[in-house]
């Protein structure tokens, strides 16, 4: 069964939508790319890819959102991905802000941009009092876009993933607190 494109959200430049399995091609030229999938230490295999769809497929109808589609609305391109998931943090199971998106697409704000509409959702239509973004400490870019939206930094973990130890920063903006720290 092939689920309908419903959109999520809307910026001056973007539209965020659910993704659907018609998305797996574009999906692929990000999760296959392994200079942007550096922060995962690895580029997916076609079988990770699925497997990375079908979760967001998932997220939707239990949690009522994922990692949504970010397009561009001056032509309809798939850009990448940014949306909202649970993710676990100690004892703690935080809102978070997620951002990914093709290489060729780095450096345009859309991240910035797509991330804060997602907070503000978080924030206006989910009544979040709290929404995170945890990034791996070498992921420069990724920290820079939380700052830009306000986030500040609240702790750090090791997380274990693909048989390395791998260091985390985690970022948070608490609703009523400045959009932006610059």
């Amino acid at each position: 069964m092939c689920r309908e494109k419903r959109m999520i959200l809307s910026t001056d430049r973007l539209v965020l939508r659910e993704m659907t399995q018609e998305d797996l091609l574009a999906l692929r030229r990000t999760l296959q790319d392994q200079e942007a999938m550096y922060a995962y230490a690895h580029a997916f295999s076609d079988e990770e890819v699925r497997a990375w769809l079908d979760r967001q497929l998932e997220r939707y109808e239990n949690d009522g959102f994922g990692l949504w589609a970010v397009l561009r609305k001056v032509d309809g391109e798939f850009l990448g991905q940014c949306g909202l998931t649970w993710q676990e943090w100690g004892s703690r199971r935080v809102l978070e802000v997620g951002y990914l998106f093709e290489r060729v697409h780095w450096h345009h704000g859309y991240a910035t941009e797509a991330a804060r509409a997602c907070m503000d959702y978080a924030f206006s239509r989910l009544g979040a009092s709290e929404v995170f973004s945890i990034i791996r400490d070498t992921n420069w870019a990724s920290q820079a876009v939380a700052r830009r939206n306000g986030m500040q930094l609240r702790g750090a973990f090791v997380k274990h993933y693909w048989g390395i130890d791998m260091p985390h920063l985690v970022f948070s903006r608490r609703r009523g607190e400045p959009e932006t720290n610059v």
